[in-house]
């Protein structure tokens, strides 16, 4: 009934019918007259040419080149026409045209700015065909690929694959045979010839270059072929080839410039988390007169650290650290300012980008991989006597010798008999190794799974991860445990992303403490009484030694612990919206959660400080529990248009947006004191709290508004400009937003002509940026003053407060300029690559801490004090050796050179120099714990010196006539007394060349690889050759092996050392000087894996896609010019691993 209503009011009204007729007529009039229009302008486009027997292709470039029309044309067929010669000058293209087509077989037609070259009499007259090539374009797996460029050879008509891979061409005046060319990054091109079929589907296959081709920025992904900047991309089949374990570790194989800092104390720490720095550094960081004694790695508000970004998020080197390399996908390090200007004030140390791995359509896929490792630790560094060459050590430094003109304190008898009960040990075996006490050899093994699929428009993924990391250290260790899962839904134009992650980090570490108190042991001292239980002390042996030394396998029998965990909750959500062809609007949204404890108990029967009340005969309430939580919530908010088309040789992709990020952290500390037993160690059976809760709580703001354009012409001609406004909370309200930005322009060399048709040359590209970028990795209250208050103290007005750190309100950003300028070269069919850099940053208003004197009412502020500069070169080579069918050999070498230079230093850089120089100067007793400073180096801060300096008071030596040291003064006069004023740069520890270099080699399924570790040019401060050697007692520690050797001992010797200390006296401490600076060359065979994959005739009978073998070594030997111990606190490790993976 309603139908016939509804046909009925049409007809009776048909006036609308015509008009609707009209509407359409003249519609199709107006695109008719348009086309006739556009075609007539394009025929009265002129130009002037003067050619003589010349090729016709010739002709049509130059017109190309006057003008904005292109021509389609078949090279067969315009062979024909010869060569032709003209003389014209402002002629139109239309009459030149019919001059150079007038008696032949070829006729031409205008379709807008294009010209289709076709035979005479293939449709002279009808208009020319139409065609529209329709597909979808998808991977080896049959996701589909967004984003593909389909081209048709040799002119500039294209288009791109839509979010679900499918493309529609329209190709006018189509000639009967062309050709299709579908390029994407990370795939190899594929061509396609039109054979009249107007449906084409195409499977692209995965380059083994893929990663190379593409330079993911976090905010955009830039062909490398037309990017300015200076990156390295690492795949994860590569990272894995180094360590299965450690990512951070495996990235210093692939960039000479990333390095993590050496941390000769804590060694092979689990929780020893690395500082890592890219290109030098430039930030003063915690100065080391004001360092916590105790602090594995200094990673809050460190101003060296990189920015970690992952899946366009920033997050923690931890967690890095902490991450299951089988997840990640790839990772990007971006170093100089136009690959890093888009993150303006966290820019300056460079910016890792770490991208994990998608979920993927089609079958349900799982992957499983099971890695077991035996670590060991690594001990060849040390070389203490045993105990029968260190008794002999005493004996001949005459501790046992009677001196009748001493204090009468000892006698011969004591001396004799103290020998004679050390001696029976000796002989009856007594030869305590306390180097393998606290240590142990362990077996750790992780285990990752990963299940994805589903269809086009949705996309599952879900990962599981478990690793045990337990320490050659006795119970120490660091276990993680994670979970996540993502979703992916296409609706036509939109992309909806959303990730759900879960990790959990427990730590724990070793009981045993520090492994330094057990290099100090004599090997013929007992730890246990009769009964088989640890003695608390070491038995005293006489005057000299420590009455109560304490015995280091006693605590460690204890309920002591210091254990810890964390958890972090993690939500990124994205949405994509393909408004149109080449214009993205992209939405990111994450919130990140972190909950963290550590606990740390002390047995009441404890003898160690932090034990704040110790049993004794006048205390029996002891044990001590400290107990710290954190609390941290972030929001991390990205907006951006994108722009990426390319019009007619002109390849623009371009990008604008908004981040905002907001983190927030709370903390709370309590310490509880008296229990009744080890085994009774929750906060309920303590007496008491000592002092209140402690809490803390910060916010930081940050908002930045960005614009970036990278540019190309004919991919030759490269353009990349950033700009970057911040505004951080952290900053007074005079300084709260700041400006960076960078610009780079490069040539791809291998494009021209003339260097093609050398034939060999594959890649020839130079490049070169500038840019100013910033760092702002301080406390989020630096510029505000603080104020503590005291909760104890109460009045009756309230509570009091007290200025802890007075604020700077004219606090300004800390800004890096950066020039960077390189090359890249790839010849004979990539058989040779070769990369190099040279960049000059240079750092100014370094904001650091300033210290002034308690009278002033607080401690320190905040302040700009000085410029730093780093100035380097890199090298990159990779040699292509041998390729065939089943063999593929490849070489590779990398070297990085870094100068680090401090340009200009504060006032305040002044007076930390001076208290250092006080430090010097103190007289200390002998059993001072401070004392041991006073035989380390310290830096201090020179114009014209380094970060990296070693600082001392230059020596001549040892005196000859007398044994006494003789040093030179700072204004050169000799001396024979040290003085902290005339202490100056002895050497420096930054290298003058570092990097990597080895090889990887594949026959079949066989696949071997392996890379070494060198770096050469810089020095070290040999604090064995001090420790062990010349500042040791023999009577009360046990020693280097080379305690004895060139010492000075009679007139006229020419020696190292000093002379050995006769008797029981107190050793005379030796001060930094230059005789203890050795030139520092090392040499590591860092990694090697031997790998196998099951072949696919074996993998399909047992339907698995994939089934791989792999075995493999880290740190496997060490080789150093400076002969000192390695791991002082914390052993270094060797670890050999052995992995399975496999895919259904």
């Amino acid at each position: 009934m309603e139908k016939k209503r509804l046909c009925h009011s049409f007809f009776k009204r048909p006036w609308r019918k015509i008009l609707v007729i009209m509407k359409l007529f003249f519609l199709l009039t107006c695109c008719f007259t348009l086309s006739l229009s556009a075609n007539s302008l394009a025929q009265q486009e002129r130009v002037s040419l003067k050619m003589k027997n010349v090729g016709v292709e010739k002709l049509f470039d130059e017109v190309q080149r006057q003008t904005k029309l292109y021509f389609l044309f078949n090279i067969e067929q315009v062979k024909q026409l010869g060569k032709i010669s003209l003389d014209v000058n402002n002629e139109t293209v239309e009459s030149v045209l019919m001059s150079v087509f007038k008696n032949s077989d070829l006729t031409y037609v205008f379709n807008g700015n294009m010209i289709v070259v076709r035979p005479r009499d293939a449709q002279d007259d009808k208009e020319v065909k139409k065609i529209v090539i329709t597909g979808k374009v998808s991977d080896a797996k049959k996701q589909p690929l967004p984003g593909v460029t389909v081209q048709m050879k040799g002119v500039a008509i294209g288009t791109a694959t839509g979010h679900d891979g499918k493309y529609s061409l329209t190709i006018p005046n189509a000639p009967q045979k062309f050709t299709l060319v579908y390029s994407f990054v990370g795939m190899l091109t594929q061509e396609v010839v039109y054979a009249g079929k107007d449906t084409i589907d195409v499977v692209m296959k995965e380059d083994v270059k893929a990663l190379e081709d593409v330079v993911v920025t976090g905010f955009m992904n830039i062909r490398n072929s037309s990017f300015t900047g200076n990156a390295v991309t690492v795949k994860k089949e590569d990272l894995l080839k180094v360590s299965k374990t450690n990512v951070i570790k495996a990235l210093q194989t692939f960039d000479p410039s990333f390095r993590i800092k050496e941390n000769n104390r804590w060694g092979s720490d689990p929780n020893a988390l690395p500082e890592v720095y890219i290109r030098g550094e430039s930030g003063l960081g915690v100065k080391q007169l004001d360092r916590d004694a105790l602090s594995k790695s200094n990673l809050v508000d460190n101003p060296n650290l990189p920015t970690f970004i992952m899946d366009g998020f920033e997050v923690s080197v931890s967690k890095l650290y902490d991450m299951d390399p089988n997840r990640i996908e790839s990772i990007t390090i971006l170093k100089d300012a136009t690959a890093t200007a888009l993150y303006g004030s966290r820019a300056a140390n460079g910016v890792v980008i770490i991208t994990t791995i998608p979920p993927k359509a089609g079958k349900l896929n799982i992957d499983y991989s099971i890695v077991g490792d035996i670590t060991f630790p690594d001990l060849t560094d040390y070389h203490l006597l045993n105990a029968k060459e260190k008794l002999e050590v005493e004996r001949l430094a005459g501790c046992y010798d009677f001196d009748k003109n001493n204090d009468g304190y000892t006698d011969k008898y004591t001396l004799d008999k103290e020998y004679s009960n050390k001696l029976a040990n000796v002989v009856k075996g007594v030869d305590t190794y306390w180097l393998a006490k606290p240590l142990q050899t362990v077996f750790n093994h992780s285990h990752s799974l990963y299940i994805d699929g589903g269809s086009e428009s949705v996309r599952f993924g879900i990962e599981l991860q478990y690793a045990n990391q337990d320490g050659v250290m006795k119970g120490s260790l660091r276990d993680r445990m994670g979970a996540g899962v993502s979703l992916a839904y296409n609706y036509k134009t939109f992309l909806v992303k959303n990730t759900v992650t879960y990790q959990r980090v427990r730590t724990k570490e070793s009981p045993y403490g520090n492994f330094a108190a057990f290099a100090k042991q004599l090997p013929y001292d007992t730890y246990k009484d009769e009964d088989g239980v640890y003695n608390p002390t070491m038995k005293y042996w006489g005057r000299g030694s420590d009455s109560r030394r304490v015995n280091p396998m006693y605590e460690p029998s204890l309920n002591n612990f210091n254990k810890g965990s964390s958890e972090e909750f993690i939500n990124n959500l994205s949405v994509n919206w393909n408004i149109i062809d080449g214009l993205l609007l992209k939405g990111q949204l994450s919130l990140t959660k972190t909950i963290g404890n550590t606990k740390r108990f002390y047995d009441p029967l404890s003898q160690q400080s932090a034990n704040l009340n110790i049993l004794s005969l006048k205390n029996v309430n002891s044990g001590t529990l400290y107990l710290d939580n954190n609390d941290g919530f972030s929001v991390d908010m990205n907006a951006t248009l994108s722009f990426n088309k390319a019009l007619n040789g002109h390849m623009i992709n371009a990008l604008t947006g908004i981040s905002v990020q907001e983190d927030k952290s709370k903390s709370n500390g309590a310490t509880y004191i008296g229990f009744p037993s080890g085994t009774l160690s929750s906060p309920e059976y303590a007496k008491e709290m000592y002092q209140k809760t402690r809490f803390n709580e910060s916010t930081k703001r940050l908002v930045g508004f960005l614009f970036s354009l990278n540019y190309s012409y004919k991919d030759i001609y490269l353009l990349d400009a950033s700009v970057r406004m911040d505004g951080s909370s952290t900053f007074g309200s005079d300084q709260r937003f700041a400006p960076f930005w960078s610009f780079g322009l490069g040539v791809n060399l291998h494009k021209y002509n003339f260097i093609q048709s050398l034939g060999f040359v594959d890649q020839l590209k130079l490049r070169a940026s500038y840019g100013q970028i910033g760092k702002a990795n301080f406390p989020a209250y630096a510029a505000r003053s603080t104020y503590d208050i005291a909760t104890d103290e109460w009045y009756k007005t309230g509570l009091s407060t007290r200025l802890k750190a007075l604020g700077n309100k004219n606090l300004t950003w800390e800004t890096t300029n950066t020039f960077d300028i390189g090359a890249e070269l790839s010849l004979f069919g990539d058989l040779l690559y070769v990369k190099g850099s040279y960049y000059d940053k240079r750092t100014i208003d370094l904001v650091n801490d300033v210290t002034v004197p308690t009278s002033t009412g607080f401690t320190s502020y905040r302040d700009n004090v000085g410029e730093v500069s780093n100035k380097g070169y890199e090298f990159d080579v990779r040699v292509s050796a041998y390729q065939t069918k089943d063999w593929s050999v490849i070489f590779n070498f990398n070297l990085a050179h870094n100068k680090n230079r401090i340009e200009k230093i504060s006032e305040s850089l002044r007076a930390y120099n001076e208290r250092v120089q006080e430090m010097f100067s103190k007289q200390l007793a002998f059993n001072d714990p401070d004392k041991e400073l006073q035989s380390q180096p310290f830096l201090q801060y020179v114009e014209g010196g380094s970060l990296n300096s070693i600082f001392g008071v230059r020596s001549q030596g040892i005196n000859p006539a007398d044994g006494q040291e003789v040093f030179v003064s700072r204004n050169g006069q000799l001396t024979k007394v040290w003085a902290a004023s005339d202490q100056v740069a002895l050497g420096t520890s930054e290298p003058k060349a570092q990097g990597t270099f080895g090889f990887n080699i594949v026959y079949k399924q066989f696949s071997l690889f392996t890379n070494f570790m060198y770096e050469t040019g810089g020095q070290r401060y040999n604090q064995t050759l001090v420790d062990k050697v010349e500042n040791v007692n023999v009577y009360t520690d046990n020693v280097d092996e080379r305690v004895l050797t060139s010492r000075w001992t009679k007139p006229g010797d020419k020696a190292k050392y000093k002379s050995l200390v006769v008797g029981r006296n107190v050793v005379e401490q030796t001060k930094p000087t230059s005789r203890f600076v050795q030139d520092y060359n090392v040499l590591s065979w860092n990694s090697l894996e031997l790998g196998y994959d099951l072949p696919s005739s074996i993998t399909n009978k047992l339907n698995l896609s994939m089934l791989r073998f792999s075995f493999g070594m880290n740190d496997i030997w060490h080789l150093s010019s400076v002969k000192q111990e390695r791991g002082t606190s914390y052993p270094f490790a060797r670890t050999v691993t052995f992995s399975i993976k496999v895919s259904l």
